[in-house]
């Protein structure tokens, strides 16, 4: 008869608690692992240094402690991704570096992710937090709409209040790798990490890359779309040979702080950085009978008090923002707001130094409130215009191009998918925001002459 065991204590120590089932030496993975749309998640088409894989393939290997404790990670593929603000002065341009792992890599980082996630959850709750980090949770069932929403409400149910606004500088970017360690030990209730998560955590802080353009260039490919998608149908993106060859591409990452943004587990770990943040922030909060919000690198404060309190609160929160290793606030995106509905004043300059008094509407997670109503967020809409405009002008240009279609599909009304079956594009987005905020908001003001500035109608 097959064996069933449990690793000891299901509650708050390392090992985390997961059934194996053990028979004649093989072990049969738990059933996160078996479900399908754990494996669909986890396969990826793209092609790398090892061959393509899943968790679910893999399973034997990835929740096997000591087989992770001495596997050797190969580098992540860098590249840099167009993240350019819109806005109605034009187009500022602005790049994130993006990594993403080799196959089998990828799927040990997100066991993990999923292990460590099950921790994470139990835990906020537990500290009383599970409502202030809102992003790159498995347990809400929310998207940034709904959370704009609960923010914008929140305000409208406190007129007279104060509001801050905050963002993050550089945030994974910035974060310090000996208070991560200690956030991660933290966690798992230890002192010292266990050998399998000290390998994820050493390949998470000295990760190694690899330009995707020099990849392009070894195989003779060109940098350019068709180049990556020939690239990607290879069975990896070097042989053994080639990889021995040129492995002076290596890069390491020797800095001190900073952790690459597209690994599997790299969301969870911010979180998990930002525990002790949270809770000390959300205690200022709560006794104030507020509101405390975090979507990654943008957070929002709601007190609803008078302006002694407001600020002594927030000077607290800036204050343990400063004493964190890795956080610095962002002055161009930190804002402080006096509501007395249906008005709203800007008086962060008044209460800290930096803080941005150019706007007068509260601007979360991609929507506006301006004291009566929620429109989108003209960055969003600035986006949106640049990049249908872009692709109609390349179609314009070479009309034999097989586009059309697709910028109808792509960037107009007739390409929705108001049932939420299919992905859809920005006009199903829109649709959305309109369905959860309600027909008394204004969601679509800002695309109501879309037909006459895109004349594709």
């Amino acid at each position: 008869m097959p064996r069933l065991f449990v690793y000891p204590s299901a509650k708050e120590c390392y090992p985390p608690c997961r059934w194996v089932l053990q028979y004649k030496g093989e072990r049969i993975i738990d059933e996160w692992i078996l479900r399908q749309e754990t494996v669909d998640k986890s396969r990826k088409y793209y092609a790398h240094f090892d061959a393509r894989t899943d968790i679910k393939k893999a399973a034997n290997l990835v929740t096997d402690a000591e087989w992770v404790s001495h596997h050797g990670f190969y580098p992540l593929i860098h590249y840099k991704k167009d993240c350019s603000k819109y806005s109605s002065k034009g187009r500022k341009q602005k790049e994130r570096d993006i990594c993403y792992a080799a196959h089998l890599d990828r799927c040990i980082l997100q066991y993990y992710c999923h292990v460590m996630n099950e921790r994470y959850n139990t835990r906020i709750r537990n500290l009383g937090i599970e409502d202030v980090p809102v992003a790159y949770r498995s347990d809400l069932g929310k998207n940034n709409i709904h959370l704009a929403k609960h923010a914008f409400d929140y305000i409208k149910a406190s007129p007279n209040a104060y509001v801050m606004i905050g963002d993050f500088t550089g945030f994974f970017d910035n974060l310090d790798h000996q208070y991560l360690k200690q956030q991660w030990c933290n966690l798992l209730g230890v002192d010292q990490l266990p050998p399998d998560h000290y390998k994820i955590f050493k390949n998470i802080i000295r990760y190694s890359t690899w330009e995707l353009d020099d990849l392009l260039e070894l195989n003779g490919l060109p940098m350019t779309s068709a180049g990556r998608k020939k690239l990607n149908s290879q069975y990896t993106v070097l042989t053994k040979e080639q990889y021995k060859k040129y492995r002076s591409h290596i890069k390491k990452h020797t800095d001190s702080f900073g952790i690459p943004q597209g690994s599997p587990i790299s969301a969870l770990l911010a979180n998990v950085y930002m525990m002790d943040v949270d809770r000390k922030i959300k205690d200022i909060v709560e006794q104030c009978a507020g509101l405390y919000m975090r979507y990654s690198d943008d957070f929002i404060v709601v007190i609803p008090l008078d302006e002694a309190a407001a600020r002594t609160a927030i000077f607290s929160i800036n204050h343990i923002i400063e004493k964190t290793p890795g956080l610095t606030l962002e002055p161009q995106k930190t804002q402080i707001y006096k509501t007395d509905l249906p008005y709203i004043e800007n008086i962060g300059g008044t209460i800290l130094e930096n803080a941005d008094g150019s706007k007068n509407v509260i601007n979360f997670l991609g929507f506006t409130f301006n004291g009566v109503t929620t429109t989108l967020r003209s960055k969003t809409v600035s986006k949106y215009y640049y990049r249908m405009y872009r692709k109609a002008h390349a179609i314009a240009e070479n009309p034999d191009q097989k586009g059309k279609k697709y910028l109808y599909k792509k960037y107009s009304e007739r390409g929705a998918k108001p049932n939420g079956k299919d992905k859809g594009n920005f006009f199903t987005y829109v649709h959305r925001a309109e369905h959860v905020f309600g027909d008394t908001e204004e969601i679509q003001k800002p695309l109501k002459i879309i037909w006459q500035k895109s004349d594709v109608h």
